[in-house]
């Protein structure tokens, strides 16, 4: 008799501390505690070469552009309350903000669209003048307190003409944020589309340039074939090479990293991506409403499993 009393007191404690808990959850959904939130910008470049299938999701081939989407969403879904998303992109040499930083809490929705719906058709220009896009991303946010995320394979064109390289000594370390590297390093092709975003195969060494044709030549006179200082001063032959390949462009992206005083990492997971964008150097510490409701559900679920027991 004895023992079936004490099993019964055993059952009526955890039928009250389940109350009791149920009861806690409603009167304290939150708690204050101390936490990181973010005010982040992020530029995606949107050129031809983020459309080049160099990651996976699902065992399934995608773009680097669908990656950094699909990177992005998750982001958003991890980011505390009362941290802050804007969105550009870059095309060309220039970088344009779609919306200024808002909530991810509140504006969850309209982050979400907005980033599914980024699409390399929305390039005003074919050329990829990397610096001169992560500049003006730079100018754009620099009397702002968001830190910029610039997001891109690094891959200029046409390439880089080393006479005229972008000066950054004027804004560097008065920015915070990072270059993220998109990309795989083993060169690959890029698809190509015709007007009606259909694939129509990809692109070969005669659908792009290989060496620019802006201004003086970076090479010696004496090795160039066909050189003429006033008709060809690039040759007169047409140049060969690589670039209808693509590949990330590390070495040069860290190179523009050191310049600008941003840091630098490469995009390889999601779950990497989130952890290197909250980062402390990027977030603000505040008083945050943080969630205890799944703490007093699952201890008054617990509670009550045990009176079965």
């Amino acid at each position: 008799m004895n023992i079936r009393l004490l099993l019964k007191d055993y059952r009526v404690w955890c039928l009250s501390l389940a109350l009791l808990a149920m009861l806690a959850l409603f009167a304290f959904p939150t708690r204050k505690q101390d936490g990181a939130v973010y005010n982040l910008t992020f530029v995606v470049d949107i050129t031809r070469s983020m459309n080049a299938e160099d990651y996976r999701i699902n065992d399934q081939p995608v773009s680097r552009l669908a990656f950094v989407k699909h990177s992005l969403r998750e982001l958003v879904g991890q980011l505390p309350c009362q941290s802050k998303v804007g969105l550009g992109v870059f095309t060309e040499r220039r970088s344009t903000l779609l919306f200024e930083p808002i909530e991810v809490c509140s504006g969850y929705a309209e982050l979400a669209n907005s980033i599914e719906h980024l699409d390399w058709r929305m390039a005003w220009a074919a050329d990829s003048r990397i610096a001169g896009g992560l500049l003006n991303a730079m100018q754009l946010l620099l009397d702002r307190e968001s830190a910029l995320v610039f997001v891109t394979d690094g891959q200029e064109a046409p390439p880089l003409n080393s006479r005229y390289r972008t000066d950054f000594s004027a804004l560097k370390g008065k920015l915070k944020g990072l270059i993220i590297g998109a990309g795989g390093l083993q060169a690959v092709a890029i698809p190509k589309f015709d007007q009606n975003g259909k694939r129509i195969g990809v692109y070969g060494p005669d659908d792009v340039p290989h060496r620019s044709s802006f201004g003086e030549s970076d090479l010696n006179p004496e090795k160039i074939e066909g050189y003429d200082a006033r008709n060809a001063p690039f040759g007169k032959h047409a140049a060969v090479g690589t670039e209808h390949l693509s590949a990330l462009q590390e070495g040069y992206l860290q190179q523009l990293a050191a310049e600008t005083g941003l840091a630098y990492s490469r995009l390889q997971t999601a779950d990497e991506f989130a952890t290197t964008i909250q980062n402390p150097e990027f977030g603000q510490v505040f008083e945050l409403n943080r969630d205890t409701r799944a703490f007093y559900a699952l201890l008054a679920l617990s509670l009550l499993l045990l009176t079965l027991v």
